[in-house]
């Protein structure tokens, strides 16, 4: 004999076919060539008390980026600036045609610890619908993800003017194609050298290490055909870098 309290059949969750009731879900990349970064996003995503965000594919560099976004096709990718292979403004060129879809649109939104200026403007002109820096706290960065599926600009407070300035000036400089064959990494540590700092400090603060500072500035030499770092940093400042 059965309970007659227990119920006749397993009974499901009641679920919508879509309606109001149905929690909205965004699936979500994150691109960013530190693990332990990638780990502590995931983290404060799952602290926050709305719900629905999803990560279902990381990357670490630029081709990884534009295979798992290729693969996954997710609303939203939360991309660093600087990353192994020529940065995030390559990762938007190569997945230019997805940003494109009408109908199932990938839309980025920039996630760095960089607030310059430069940054943001390639970004941004590269097709990044936002950019945020990574002092950003978890529930502030759900509702960023949630506004940029749904199609708004999002930006930190103080990097939107840079975006208003470089966008409603009619008298922009032209393209430095020397500055253009560097990668953002490259960018960052040439600026960091021009304003004086040592390879240990632009390591630590670079969370990389002072080989790679050094392989970095070798190849900023190399591309501009420049001999030492003192060159450098007159061309950095003749061109305002600094």
């Amino acid at each position: 004999m059965s309970d007659a309290n227990e119920p006749a059949g397993p009974v499901e969750p009641e679920r919508t076919s879509g309606g109001g009731a149905e929690e909205r879900r965004v699936r979500v990349v994150l691109v960013d060539d530190h693990r332990m970064f990638r780990t502590g996003v995931q983290a404060e995503i799952g602290q926050t008390e709305r719900t629905g965000v999803e990560v279902v594919g990381e990357a670490a560099d630029v081709d990884q980026a534009v295979s798992v976004i290729t693969a996954t096709r997710p609303e939203v990718v939360l991309l660093d600036v600087h990353l192994p292979g020529g940065g995030g403004v390559e990762v938007l060129r190569r997945c230019a045609p997805l940003m494109a879809d009408a109908e199932r649109p990938v839309r980025f939104l920039a996630l760095s610890v960089s607030d310059a200026a430069e940054d943001v403007i390639g970004v941004i002109r590269g097709g990044a619908r936002g950019y945020v820096t990574k002092t950003i706290t978890g529930s502030d960065l759900v509702d960023s993800v949630f506004r940029v599926q749904e199609g708004d600009a999002v930006f930190s407070p103080r990097l939107a003017g840079f975006v208003l300035d470089a966008f409603a000036s009619t008298d922009a400089p032209p393209v430095d194609e020397d500055l253009d064959r560097l990668t953002q990494r490259e960018r960052e540590v040439l600026r960091l050298i021009a304003r004086g700092y040592a390879y240990k400090e632009i390591a630590k603060q670079l969370f990389i290490s002072v080989k790679t500072v050094e392989s970095h500035v070798s190849a900023v030499l190399r591309k501009l055909q420049l001999s030492n770092r003192h060159e450098l940093t007159r061309w950095a400042t003749a061109r305002r870098l600094v």
